[in-house]
């Protein structure tokens, strides 16, 4: 269980963490602010890149196209600590979910899944990666993580009971 034992806590991962992710954290952020579901949310990436850089400037007028403001996120890379502090750890794709793997401590408690698994009809899919195409790009993967983002606040509900 994670330090915050009285909510539960997701991390949302991707390579940079300039796109997919911290629009994922936005999604949740939003649908569990309109579910009334204390959530701690957060992204990060298994590439150090981007470490403090704020996201991409489509990931950001995307989110704000949704009532979001996500300009002051700051990227990160996932580190050990995350295996412990986070209940679930949601990889946006495939060679994300087998990196978090391949370094995960032994001591880990966190749930790994891919983002998609979380959307009926959509298991074991990636969420697609935006970054070198345009704006619609962008649009798809909000598409993506707003369903899943729904879904996990239905399944974190549930846990709750």
């Amino acid at each position: 269980m994670s330090e915050n034992a009285h909510r539960p806590s997701v991390l949302f991962v991707c390579l940079g963490n300039i796109c997919r992710s911290p629009l994922a954290e936005a999604a949740l952020r939003q649908a569990a602010e309109a579910a009334g579901l204390g959530v701690e949310i957060d992204s990060a990436g298994t590439a150090s890149w981007h470490t403090g850089k704020s996201p991409d400037p489509r990931s950001c007028a995307e989110a704000l196209k949704h009532g979001i403001d996500i300009s002051r996120y700051a990227a990160r890379q996932v580190t050990a600590g995350d295996f412990k502090r986070f209940d679930r750890i949601v990889a946006l794709d495939a060679a994300n979910l087998a990196d978090l793997r391949r370094i995960a401590p032994v001591t880990a408690n966190a749930r790994l899944s891919l983002l998609l698994d979380h959307v009926p009809g959509m298991e074991g899919r990636d969420v697609e990666d935006p970054y070198y195409g345009g704006t619609e790009g962008f649009e798809t993967t909000w598409t993506q993580v707003k369903q899943a983002a729904q879904g996990l606040v239905a399944e974190l509900s549930a846990a709750r009971g």
